[in-house]
């Protein structure tokens, strides 16, 4: 997540292991009361060196606690950002390559068929079709059946 990352860049280099540690029960929490009660103690501990983290969080919360709604599985896919990262690595590579394109449609084709060349590596994150799974129970037809 985002919000992990940037709440990091307010604490010292020597003690961020420490706080990030701290951060993370609140986004593994089971539930929106368990992630609130996480918070709680975070703030207890840290609150008064460090106050924006805990209010870049609660002004977040409406966007964490739907997150809190999905199975471990699937907040792992989400807030670990690897496979995007190498997706946008692939496409940039890409693009890079060819350097111009005549027009809008010859972009659109090299992108698709970058995005196409990548999806086996989609398959490798960890506990992805648990995952995919998951996703699918949840959005239904908006997740589209593997082929």
């Amino acid at each position: 997540m985002h919000l992990i990352r940037s709440s990091l860049k307010y604490v010292p280099r020597r003690e961020r292991e420490q706080v990030a540690r701290d951060l993370k029960p609140i986004y593994t929490a089971i539930n929106a009361e368990a992630a609130q009660a996480e918070l709680e103690t975070f703030d207890e501990k840290w609150g008064q060196r460090f106050p924006v983290i805990t209010q870049a969080w609660l002004n977040a919360w409406e966007h964490v606690i739907p997150f809190l709604a999905f199975p471990a599985e699937v907040r792992r896919i989400v807030y670990t950002t690897n496979a995007i990262e190498a997706l946008n690595r692939q496409l940039r590579k890409a693009i890079k390559t060819k350097g111009s394109f005549p027009n809008e449609d010859a972009a659109r084709k090299l992108v698709y068929l970058a995005i196409h060349n990548a999806v086996p590596q989609w398959t490798r994150c960890r506990n992805w079709t648990s995952a995919l799974l998951a996703l699918k129970i949840h959005f239904g037809d908006r997740v589209p059946d593997a082929s």
